[in-house]
């Protein structure tokens, strides 16, 4: 039986021994902490919920960081990110209900009045689905109909960005950070197949994401808080600040596009040489 560090031939993967600790070292720092927060549970609901949607948004960089580095054992911890993704979610809802002292018809009673509560529950329900249905069991069972119904992602991902918002109204940062690098990824499943392979498209496109995502941050706190938008704008342009999440969202996105361009021109080089040791192997 193959084990979860394991690729499919049962050779350990180092990647996947990397993703393993990168989805439970969040939960080692969890268990080690000697509660520095007044409300232990809410900070571990708050921290519970951001690993689930940065997960959530990783597995969806997945695919484009394979296809634009070349490098294709990535897609391997897609599915272990997606099932990561699934159970932290699953780990956000049981400290949520350990903060309302398992009070079922309480519990109920919240999710069905609160609206933020409600699509979060909506997106957790359909993260389960995926994470139910991505063995390979399923993938023959549904056969076409699998890719149908993972196509689900896509919504699921804005409806937990959308819950993170509301909850945190005056403090979106994370999820104003998490929105610009999902939207850049839509973007790009949205291009034809060239262009989102290269580089020289999708690193102008990762800087343009910058005022985009500073537009929906104005729009956020326009429309949905009472605090000064045009000053938050304004604070965008700041050098002598903290970089906003707009601006954090142009770097991450173009940090992870050097990293597979870098990936990419390794895999190029080795390819290189190993043509130049069959042509030198041939001369002799």
């Amino acid at each position: 039986m193959t084990q979860l560090w394991q690729d499919r031939a049962g050779r350990n993967s180092a990647l996947r021994i990397a993703a393993l600790f990168g989805m439970l070292a969040p939960l080692a720092w969890l268990t080690a902490q000697p509660w520095l927060a007044s409300d232990p549970l809410d900070e571990v609901i708050s921290i519970s919920g951001t690993v689930t949607l940065r997960l959530l948004v990783i597995t969806l960089a997945v695919t484009p960081f394979g296809r634009i580095s070349g490098r294709g054992r990535v897609f391997d911890v897609r599915r272990m990110l997606g099932v990561g993704s699934a159970l932290w979610g699953g780990l956000h809802l049981s400290f949520y209900c350990a903060d309302q002292a398992w009070d079922v018809p309480t519990i109920l009673d919240e999710i069905w009045r609160r609206f933020y509560l409600t699509i979060g529950i909506v997106a957790l329900l359909g993260m389960t689905v995926l994470a139910v249905t991505s063995t390979d069991g399923w993938v023959k069972r549904l056969k076409r109909g699998w890719y149908r119904l993972h196509w689900l992602m896509y919504p699921i991902v804005p409806l937990g960005l959308w819950h993170a918002a509301l909850q945190g109204k005056a403090t979106p940062d994370e999820a104003i950070l998490l929105t610009g690098i999902t939207l850049f990824l839509f973007i790009w499943r949205l291009l034809p197949d060239a262009p989102r392979r290269r580089l020289v498209f999708m690193l102008p496109l990762a800087l343009l994401m910058w005022p985009i995502s500073t537009g929906i941050e104005y729009l956020w706190f326009a429309n949905a808080t009472r605090l000064p938008a045009a000053r938050i704008f304004a604070a965008n342009w700041d050098w002598m600040l903290a970089p906003r999440p707009a601006l954090q969202v142009a770097l991450v996105l173009i940090a992870g596009l050097a990293v597979a361009g870098l990936a990419r021109g390794g895999l190029a080089r080795a390819g290189l040489a190993r043509a130049g040791l069959v042509r030198g192997r041939r001369g002799r």
